[in-house]
């Protein structure tokens, strides 16, 4: 861990409380304001001094969520990365709120005052991020405070870190040496000398191919010596990125993690699904009504059907869908599997399926058939996003690896409907719902549902 990392970290602890505070002091003001109050009149009105009370409150809990997030691991920070951090952190913290207020109504009913306070504690943040993260590259671009690295390689393998590093030092690193093999540790006496003088602080091993014994002894030489090791993982390691490391029986053990989507991780998104559903279910309820209506005139049969679909770990549970087919059609599929027009997986497609009603074509071709699955989504049997769910049919005939798919709950949208729908071939669909659940995380979710809406419409027959 480079000194600047730590640095970095420790004044972000206090800094992210001051902007908590504050932004909800500025949204206070800006409520209480003449231009504001004059266009939207004050129902509410609560004293400074309690307010500042109950903010204060806030920025604690706030931090307490922050740091479940993430947000003060002792590791490198990117800007880049920091704003959907920020985004997730601050809206985790509007949803505790949210539901503090619904269980006790008289804390707090400014909708207002709220919803500013988290739009601007966004902003603040990032804000303050782009302020620190200034000045330690400021730093790091006078030499200060970067971390000194030996890289340990062949030179074709090594040259890019090495050029990388030279010509980016906001990166925090400055190449100190470069060696082709691992035994010039041993051997070079140099370079003993500033390991000695405690003058370099990482070493980077480039060569994947490194013999088991060769790794362990680099191992245990960094470990000796109080140095960081980094390596380039071989393509085994390179697909177990979700690893935690225990002990058993005295001996290291280490598990490698279906999803990223874990412990404090699961909960997030689970209030995340039950508020969005609940809110979803409200706002489209006209929708609903006028749906059930023609779907009614269109065809003699019941609304809705519920279909057998495979959910995580393997759980079967009934999927909720607009009637879209004539009564009774899963009868007649036996008789349809011969003009099934996909080859590449389990998946059934018939472009002009005769099942298929007149309204249903639309509500398929627009997946205005799916918005029942709200109902899943609040009973917890499916989130808003992830994989596409499966019929059991279809997960008999799954390949191997394919079963990865079921580590998380299937969703309503998912990457692979946002990113090209029925075209896709199955191994591409199931490659892209892989990777959503090896890359899990609540701004990932939010960037696929503000996708849906423009792939609802996108014309196409639907599987």
């Amino acid at each position: 861990m480079k000194k600047a990392d730590f640095i970095t970290n420790i004044v972000l602890v206090p800094l992210d409380f001051t902007m908590v505070l504050l932004a909800a002091i500025s949204a206070y003001f800006f409520r209480f304001s003449e231009a504001v109050s004059d266009l939207r009149p004050i129902l509410y009105e609560i004293s400074f001094a309690s307010y500042l009370s109950l903010s204060f409150k806030v920025s604690i809990f706030a931090i307490i969520v922050f740091a479940f997030s993430g947000f003060y691991t002792m590791r490198s920070k990117k800007l880049a990365k920091e704003l959907p951090k920020v985004i997730s952190g601050v809206s985790a913290v509007l949803i505790f709120l949210v539901l503090a207020i619904f269980w006790q109504r008289e804390l707090f009913s400014s909708r207002f005052i709220i919803i500013t306070s988290w739009v601007l504690a966004i902003i603040y943040l990032f804000i303050a991020r782009i302020f620190v993260f200034g000045i330690r590259n400021l730093f790091f671009k006078k030499g200060r405070g970067l971390a000194r690295v030996l890289v340990i390689g062949p030179q074709e393998e090594s040259q890019p870190i090495v050029e990388l590093y030279n010509s980016q030092p906001r990166l925090g690193f400055k190449v100190l040496a470069q060696k082709e093999s691992v035994h010039s540790l041993y051997n070079d006496q140099e370079l003993q000398q500033m390991i000695a003088a405690k003058q370099i602080d990482d070493i980077i091993q480039t060569d994947s191919s490194l013999s088991k014994d060769d790794a362990l002894d680099l191992l245990t030489y960094c470990q000796e010596n109080h140095l960081r090791l980094r390596y380039v993982a071989n393509l085994f390691q390179a697909q177990n990125i979700n690893v935690e490391l225990n002990s058993l029986a005295g001996l290291p053990i280490v598990e490698i993690k279906e999803t990223p989507l874990d412990g404090w991780r699961r909960v997030y998104k689970r209030i995340f699904d039950f508020v969005g559903a609940i809110f979803l279910a409200v706002i489209l309820l006209p929708i609903f009504l006028v749906l059930a209506l023609l779907i009614k005139l269109d065809s003699p049969g019941p609304i809705f059907v519920s279909l057998n679909r495979v959910g995580r770990k393997g759980e079967t549970f009934k999927l909720y869908k607009f009637r879209s087919m004539v009564k009774d059609a899963h009868k007649l599929k036996s008789e349809m599997l011969k003009y099934n027009e996909r080859n590449d997986g389990p998946l059934f497609k018939m472009s002009n399926d005769p099942r298929i009603t007149r309204f249903g074509r639309f509500l398929r071709r627009t997946s205005l058939d799916e918005l029942p699955q709200i109902f899943n989504v609040i009973r917890g049997q499916m989130s808003l996003v992830g994989p596409r769910p499966h019929e059991p049919e279809e997960v008999d005939k799954y390949q191997r690896g394919y079963k990865r798919l079921l580590a998380l709950k299937p969703g309503i949208t998912g990457m692979a409907q946002v990113s090209g729908r029925s075209n896709l071939l199955f191994a591409e669909e199931a490659k892209l719902d892989i990777f959503y659940i090896e890359n899990w995380s609540i701004f990932l979710d939010l960037i696929i549902i503000l996708k849906t809406p423009k792939a609802m419409f996108n014309k196409g027959d639907k599987i």
